[in-house]
């Protein structure tokens, strides 16, 4: 599309924050003894990962650059110590350091992901640790404190959580994830502006263990004040129905979003494992980490878009500590921060706003993302039709962008694909005789003779770069295939364009479904009809009806063919239409109405419930007849096209 054109962005990190996730702690290399962070049983040593964060001169603040840097060969040397544990042992050794999270279950799987060295399983790991962590640790407050606060940053830097497990503990949790100035790695996953391999798996072993020593520093305080830590009840989403707007996702439709996903311009091409993974999550029915993983991903979607359509692309990029990310609150505002207006919700359009704000925004709807992110929803019990729902929003986004022409794509070559199928349609015994005593007939055969003549006409109107070899003066039906793919692989522009050259996409794309459509009724009812005739469960009428398909796919199949390359042409020229005056627009929009008449009487014709093969056959030549005449005007947006060429020769 001309809005999100194929990216050749590599990050979305801005490279102060790239060079604090991805380098910084790295650039220390001597080794760090294990014995000297954690114990034989599992106790973490505090102190030797407080001694690795630095403050700045004046004491006023942390130095998160150098803290990052000291920090590097702990998290290295605990990153091979759980890789060096089987899963028994991590569990023998840290299982009761997790019990204060209230999900201690999540963190054997945690130890999974990080011994399948799948970076994006690590991701979604550290995704579902910080959620769980801050849930947590906002319980932890309200041991002593009364009114939460909201973002994980604020909890941290409060003094409720000093008192519990000291400040130095603290710091070292804002460099981990409570401050823009440091690794935040909580923000940067949650806003999708991390792409899967820039996430150091070492940072995920440091955050399991640095929980677990969360955990043992709590029960010592508990014992201490002889406090009871309780667990809020998690939320219950309910009143989803209100709320359902798509019909269920199929096995099916999966297969295409599959494809779709592989096209779409929504789509960062770094970004793209993610939206794998969560169509394999739903799959398997892990419906939370599938919403997880979408809501993502549709942020860091929308933000590519938002960015585009306000002309501000470096809000493409994670905001340095002195500024906000741009976050779902800004992508959907109706202002900008600037107080110009958001370009993006006029843009997508009131039903796609009302979706987004009723599930993320809307305080009576579920807000997924917030309850998500914060650790305020049971992972197991999260319901299929929130995960449902998103998944076949995120289908219509990437639907909506994907070029139109690839769309058209798909149905000229599922149909092309279909056509093709029709000669290997086995024809029982003796039909093919009685088939041919019916040929012969003269309307079919002028239908051929059309059919040659406006091929040949259009072939002339093949780009050279996509014309296909052939040795004589027609190009051979055999070749028709090739020459639509050849067509079918030209990129088309459609993002934005005028009314005019929408509303011939349009018309040219009712068309292909149409013959879609046809070709998939054709080739059952060949396939139902043979299997009659075999079983000999045809009555005399409806033999003879059988006989008159067996001819007439003869002439339909390349009656199709050649609207396929009719379409394929007029959609390689789409733009031309914009060089015709008010009238000669109007004429040519009234020829494609007809030719999509033709394609929507066909359709009803070769129903099973119809089985018009005759009428079909009437119908056909008088629409080649109006597609010859036309094609001699010299209207069609090839001519069109061929003399604006010659123009500028």
């Amino acid at each position: 599309m001309e809005i999100l054109v194929e990216d050749p962005i590599t990050t979305c990190l801005s490279p102060p924050v790239y060079d604090m996730i991805c380098k910084l702690g790295f650039e220390a290399r001597e080794n760090c003894d294990i014995s000297s962070i954690v114990t034989q049983n599992g106790e973490v040593c505090w102190t030797t990962i407080t001694d690795c964060v630095v403050y700045t001169e004046s004491a006023q603040g942390l130095d998160y650059g150098g803290s990052v840097r000291l920090l590097g060969p702990v998290c290295q040397a605990v990153h091979l110590h759980l890789s060096s544990l089987t899963k028994g042992q991590f569990e023998t050794r840290y299982s009761s350091g997790f019990q204060w999270t209230g999900v201690p279950e999540l963190f054997p799987e945690m130890f999974d992901a990080l011994g399948s060295l799948q970076s994006l399983a690590i991701s979604l790991s550290l995704m579902k640790l910080t959620s769980c962590l801050e849930r947590a640790l906002a319980d932890v407050y309200l041991l002593i404190g009364k009114e939460c606060p909201f973002l994980l940053r604020d909890l941290i830097a409060s003094e409720e959580l000093s008192q519990v497990f000291g400040q130095s503990v603290m710091d070292v949790l804002k460099v981990f994830v409570g401050s823009p100035c440091g690794l935040n790695l909580r923000n940067v996953l949650w806003h999708g502006f991390v792409a899967p391999e820039e996430i150091p798996p070492k940072y995920c072993s440091m955050m399991i263990l640095l929980t677990a020593g969360l955990g043992q520093l709590l029960k010592g305080y508990l014992q201490q004040t002889k406090f009871t830590l309780a667990h809020r009840p998690f939320i219950t989403l309910t009143s989803l129905e209100d709320l359902i707007v798509f019909p269920d996702v199929t096995y099916e439709v999966l297969s295409v979003l599959e494809e779709v996903m592989k096209k779409s311009t929504f789509i960062l091409k770094i970004m793209l494992p993610y939206w794998e993974v969560a169509l394999l999550n739903f799959k398997s029915h892990r419906f939370a980490d599938c919403a997880i993983l979408l809501l993502v991903q549709l942020e860091t979607g929308l933000r590519k878009v938002f960015a585009t359509v306000n002309k501000c692309p470096k809000r493409l990029l994670t905001a340095e500590s002195t500024a906000l990310y741009t976050t779902f609150d800004e992508i959907l505002a109706k202002h900008l921060n600037d107080g110009k207006i958001n370009q993006l919700p006029l843009f997508l359009g009131e039903p796609a706003m009302e979706f987004l704000w009723d599930f993320l925004n809307h305080q009576e709807g579920p807000r997924l993302r917030d309850r998500l992110s914060h650790g305020e929803i049971s992972l197991p019990e999260f319901p299929k039709e929130a995960a449902n729902q998103l998944l076949a929003f995120s289908f219509v986004l990437l639907l909506r962008f994907i070029d139109e022409d690839l769309l058209s794509v798909f149905k000229v070559l599922n149909c092309e694909r279909s056509i093709g199928v029709w000669p290997l349609l086995p024809l029982p015994e003796g039909s093919e005789r009685e088939a041919q005593r019916s040929e012969g007939n003269s309307e079919i055969n002028a239908c051929h003779s059309l059919i040659t003549e406006i091929v040949a006409e259009l072939c002339h109107h093949v780009p050279e770069t996509h014309r296909v070899p052939h040795d004589s003066e027609h190009l051979p039906p055999e070749k028709w295939p090739q020459l639509l793919r050849e067509l079918c692989s030209i990129p088309v522009r459609t993002l934005f364009c005028p009314r005019a050259v929408l509303e011939v996409l349009a018309v040219l794309r009712k068309i292909g479904a149409h013959c879609h459509r046809v070709c998939d009724q054709v080739a059952a009812c060949a396939e139902l009809r043979r299997r009659q005739w075999e079983d000999r469960s045809l009555r005399s009428r409806q033999r003879r009806n059988y006989l008159r398909l067996v001819h007439s796919i003869k002439l339909l199949s390349p009656v199709l063919y050649l609207i396929l390359l009719l379409i394929a042409l007029e959609l390689v020229n789409i733009h031309v239409v914009l060089g015709k005056n008010t009238s000669e627009y109007q004429q040519y929009l009234r020829f494609l109405k007809s030719v999509l008449q033709y394609t929507e009487n066909l359709a009803a014709y070769t129903s099973q419930d119809k089985n018009k093969w005759d009428e079909a056959v009437n119908l056909t030549q008088v629409a080649l007849l109006k597609i010859w005449t036309f094609s001699e005007k010299k209207q069609m947006l090839i001519h069109l096209a061929k003399k604006s060429t010659s123009k500028v020769v």
